[in-house]
């Protein structure tokens, strides 16, 4: 059982009002387990860091129920310090509780909370804000303002379908990356810099990327034909996707990148910056309960 008190910071809204739903049996579960605990309800993502660094002082593990993004943005505040993160997944996509192998019921991960052990994870920097997955700018940029912005009960499916929309007025981009001091240009889709691997509800953009190697794992998609791009679209969700025509990974400590238009860079469900962005990776700087 952890040691420290827990403070439960909750988005209500989050997977559509999903965790609010699940909240009284995430209580039970924690009084349960023994557990000292006090709800925070958050209603902005500022609010949610506030109560992070709130945790920070009291001595008090940080636990996060909701999407990505709050996850995130708790994670910002937590990296470097002596506070801790416990993940309850309440979300639509939950990519990081994915990855962590945590599975997607907030109340079967009341156990890890309690009885896991604490590790030290990377955590990736984007101009100067924190993610957990992965950054992606271009295509993804379209998609995920697309997402964002339906109110269609699609669950996970959301990403499939803001690609579809969004491919369809899509033209390719002219992108300059710098990878680890190394220039390079190529016209595509994207470029992406993983930190977990996992994005867009279950697809597995770099399958192989692990979160305490000190490394991340850049994704780049060339010009490749739409047809071919939607074809190979639902081998993402299996990791195959890297075998095909016009689709690059390298691994990278810093990467530097820009294109030929505006685009925002998105992470953990939410866009986090603007293009140019530099994004390092920060080795072990997140303590984190893990199974």
């Amino acid at each position: 059982m952890t040691l420290r008190p827990v403070c439960l910071i909750a988005n209500p809204s989050a997977g559509g009002g999903r965790t609010a739903r699940l909240l009284p049996a995430v209580e039970a579960a924690l009084r349960g387990h023994g557990v000292a605990f006090r709800v925070e309800r958050t209603h902005s993502i500022e609010h949610a860091r506030e109560l992070a660094r709130s945790t920070i002082a009291a001595g008090e593990l940080a636990a996060a129920m909701g999407g990505d993004g709050l996850i995130g943005a708790i994670a910002g505040e937590l990296r470097e310090t002596d506070g801790a993160l416990a993940v309850l997944p309440g979300g639509r996509g939950n990519d990081f509780a994915r990855k962590l192998g945590l599975g997607s019921d907030p109340v079967a991960a009341c156990d890890v909370l309690a009885q896991g052990r604490e590790r030290r994870l990377d955590v990736a920097d984007a101009n100067g804000r924190a993610y957990l997955g992965i950054a992606s700018s271009g295509l993804d940029s379209v998609c995920g303002d697309i997402a964002n912005a339906t109110r269609l009960p699609l669950g996970q499916f959301v990403y499939v379908y803001a690609v579809l929309r969004a491919v369809r007025s899509w033209r390719p981009a002219h992108w300059e990356v710098v990878i680890d001091g190394v220039p390079r240009s190529f016209d595509g889709y994207s470029v992406a810099v993983c930190n977990s691997g996992v994005f867009g509800g279950g697809m597995f953009l770099a399958p192989d990327a692990k979160l305490d190697d000190g490394m991340l794992e850049v994704v780049m998609i060339g010009d490749i034909p739409k047809r071919k791009y939607l074809s190979s679209l639902p081998k993402v969700f299996k990791g195959t996707h890297l075998r095909e025509p016009g689709v690059e990974l390298v691994q990278a400590r810093e990467v530097a990148f820009h294109a030929d238009r505006p685009f925002n860079v998105q992470a953990d469900g939410d866009p986090i910056a603007d293009l140019p962005a530099t994004v390092r990776v920060q080795p072990g700087a997140l303590r984190v309960m893990t199974p």
